[in-house]
């Protein structure tokens, strides 16, 4: 028992002699996009920060409003006890739009997401479909 603990002492002054590891650079997005910060907010791509700067003038210009920066909506599911009708909603998650505004002239309220071609993921498209049946709203990819 004394050695294992000599052996342990021993392994720790080495350890605390040791120079601290540099911290790891950040690890780059699987998309290669640029995080960029507009007005005090982060989005996730160059072309995300594009688009809001977009829906900026279209808010000056009064045909939008109500401009909404990364909504999000429940994921919701019903749970399923015997035969009765589901009367109980669980959350499983969020998901995040980029955009959500109303267009002034039909009244209409509009979901952005902003995508690129490989962002447009199996995952993504289950998700969006998800949230448009479930909110009963239509998400629109802006590229």
């Amino acid at each position: 028992m004394t050695r294992d603990r000599e052996v342990w002492t021993e392994w720790y002054q080495k350890r605390l002699q040791q120079k601290p590891e540099a911290p790891s650079a950040p690890k780059p997005n699987k998309y290669h996009a640029t995080v960029v910060h507009v007005d005090g907010l982060r989005f996730d791509s160059m072309r995300e920060a594009g688009r809001y700067q977009e829906l900026k003038l279209l808010v000056a210009a009064g045909e939008i409003c109500e401009l909404e920066i990364h909504p999000g909506f429940p994921l919701m599911v019903p749970e399923l006890v015997g035969e009765t009708p589901p009367t109980v909603l669980h959350t499983i998650g969020h998901y995040h739009a980029d955009f959500k505004y109303r267009n002034v002239r039909t009244g209409n309220v509009i979901v952005e997401d902003v995508k690129a071609k490989p962002t447009r993921t199996e995952a993504y498209k289950l998700r969006k479909k998800f949230v448009e049946a479930q909110h009963q709203l239509t998400i629109v990819e802006v590229a």
